[in-house]
């Protein structure tokens, strides 16, 4: 007998997989940590997706995560939902995390799956996402806003905050794995 499973489509562990990152990134959204800049956990939750279920359910939870909150399901920060958060000034920056797992992938397929790859390429990621959220915003806001405010603003009160939730998240998620896969 021949194996039918196509390699592009997805199994049905996989999607429920996909379902539950999507669920965890919603949960993530919520909680809000106080602190001079208030952050959430958010970027925790898309990185424990991509690194515990992988570039393509990754892809796939945080595009649900996305269209929800786009139709106005109040999955954002703050329980916000709608288009009009999506395509706000800061809705570049969630935009911006379809492409870590795309980053992500595009590693893996280059340089394999190694530990390191996987941390650079999800830092690299989270640039290329800061870099498209940031063009965005100085684009989308109603005032005249210079790079370097956009950067005080909405990128280097979060960039240690960032990191240490990634390093968590890779932590937390390899740990985790084994049990998963």
């Amino acid at each position: 007998m021949t194996d039918t499973k196509n390699k592009s489509s997805m199994t049905t562990k996989e999607m429920v997989l996909a379902a539950m990152m999507t669920a965890l990134i919603i949960i993530c959204s919520w909680i809000s940590v106080p602190a001079s800049v208030p952050f959430t956990l958010q970027t925790f939750a898309v990185f424990c997706t991509v690194r515990l279920i992988g570039g393509r359910g990754g892809l796939l939870s945080i595009l649900a995560y996305l269209l929800l909150g786009a139709v106005g399901v109040p999955v954002f920060s703050g329980m916000k939902g709608g288009a009009g958060v999506l395509f706000g000034p800061t809705g570049g920056y969630l935009l911006g995390f379809l492409l870590i797992p795309l980053i992500y992938m595009a590693a893996q397929k280059v340089f394999g799956d190694h530990m390191v790859t996987n941390i650079a390429a999800m830092l690299l990621g989270l640039l290329v996402s800061y870099a498209l959220g940031t063009a965005w915003f100085i684009h989308e806001s109603t005032k005249a806003v210079t790079l370097h405010q956009a950067l005080k603003w909405c990128v280097i009160p979060f960039v240690i905050p960032d990191i240490i939730k990634l390093v968590l998240a890779v932590v937390l998620a390899s740990r985790v794995k084994k049990y998963v896969r």
